[in-house]
């Protein structure tokens, strides 16, 4: 072990009796912004444009309103279900997120290892920084991986066959990414200059790395470069965290594509991510697909998009009957917000800010501390509501705003 490593374990465990001292998951933002940078944690925390769609996504939740059954006998509440055939604990899956290595050493990984220690799915974007196969060891839970087409067909094929030997069990296709958002704070940052810049474009940044001594010691510990290695070229080669952009650009999905993915995916799920509306979810189901998730990418795509519950309260409705699974994300800071999704017709949702939120925190304890927080608010509403079982939450227990 070298000192730099040595002294990162050292750092990770007082970050870690830090973390599990948070009460909610602001608190877990809050540690994350005093250990890592603005530079990288601005990638995590934005969104696209003006941020409306952002904002939109919370607010919709803030504005739901409950409709409790009182004098009710809840000795115990099952919070477990069943997704693509899985059971799982919690319904609150992992969702992808991109890049987790900077705001922690192999931090997908950690937060794999989070998930199934909470009894969940963890999703692995394929613009990690940790191997797939190590990624799917660390969780005793369920895996899935989401692919882009960045490389190309080839290039995807080969994520394929080695997400389905190294044991996922649903492939997600994120569909909203034709290109790369417009996140116009983090783009000032000018964070390529950070990473990959002169000398002195870096020197900049000194005085923002002198207060998060700790994330500079984590990073450089986990090697102090970032690529993806789930991503292999034709050349042999991994594609580089430069490359991003140009590649979502040449990439984006359509529905032509799925017949070829399925065909290499073979007879596991598929879940298509990025609906935004009925005729995507009817499309989506047309294609084979077994769930889908209703999302806008956090805000981080299209700003002045509809707020993801919404479009949830939109669109469930009209699927009745359908057998594909619907879940949700975009939004998701509480467990009350997760009640209010599967009041609203999700199956479960997906986090992925508060799972950041929780790594760049302390590591794996972070993202672990992260569910089991959700996971009291949402054992606590549900005790409120007069609800024993997941199972149980309908349209009941929800009321229009009063103001709206």
């Amino acid at each position: 072990m070298s000192l730099l490593q040595a002294m990162h374990r050292k750092s990770a465990t007082r970050w870690a009796r830090r973390a599990e001292a948070a009460v909610d998951i602001k608190d877990l933002e809050i540690l994350m912004k005093k250990r890592v940078p603005p530079v990288v944690r601005e990638y995590f925390r934005g969104a696209a444009d003006g941020e409306v769609t952002l904002r939109d996504n919370e607010e919709a939740f803030q504005r739901a309103r409950f409709n409790p059954r009182y004098a009710v006998k809840v000795d115990k509440v099952d919070l477990s279900t069943e997704i693509l055939g899985q059971k799982i604990n919690l319904p609150v899956i992992g969702g992808p997120v991109g890049s987790k290595s900077l705001l922690w050493p192999e931090g997908e990984k950690e937060s794999s290892w989070a998930a199934g220690e909470v009894g969940t799915i963890f999703t692995l974007s394929t613009l990690s920084g940790t191997r797939l196969e190590k990624v799917k060891a660390a969780s005793s839970g369920p895996g899935w991986y989401q692919l882009y087409l960045v490389g190309g067909r080839n290039t995807a094929l080969r994520s394929i066959e080695a997400a389905r030997s190294a044991g996922y069990s649903a492939l997600v296709l994120t569909i909203d990414t034709p290109v790369a958002g417009n996140r116009v704070g983090h783009a000032r940052m000018k964070p390529m200059d950070a990473f990959a810049g002169t000398l002195w474009q870096k020197a900049r940044f000194l005085p923002q790395m002198v207060k998060h001594v700790s994330w500079v010691k984590s990073f450089y510990a986990g090697g102090g470069t970032m690529d993806f290695p789930n991503v292999v070229l034709d050349d042999g080669t991994c594609m580089q965290y430069a490359d991003i952009a140009s590649q979502l650009k040449q990439s984006g999905v359509t529905w032509d594509d799925i017949s070829w993915i399925r065909s290499a995916w073979g007879d596991l799920p598929i879940v298509i991510k990025g609906i935004h509306n009925l005729a995507d979810a009817k499309l989506a189901e047309q294609h084979g697909a077994q769930a889908i998730v209703i999302s806008n990418h956090g805000g981080r795509q299209l700003d002045r998009v509809w707020p993801t519950l919404c479009l949830l309260q939109e669109i469930a409705p009209q699927l009745q009957g359908s057998s594909m699974d619907i879940l949700l994300d975009g939004g998701i800071r509480s467990g009350a917000d997760v009640a209010i999704a599967i009041a609203s017709g999700a199956k479960a949702v997906l986090i992925g800010r508060a799972q950041a939120y929780g790594l760049g925190a302390a590591g794996g304890p972070g993202v672990k501390r992260a569910f089991e927080i959700i996971q009291k608010e949402f054992d606590d509403t549900l005790r409120q509501l007069g609800c024993r079982s997941v199972h149980e939450l309908g349209p009941e227990y929800l009321k229009p705003h009063p103001f709206s």
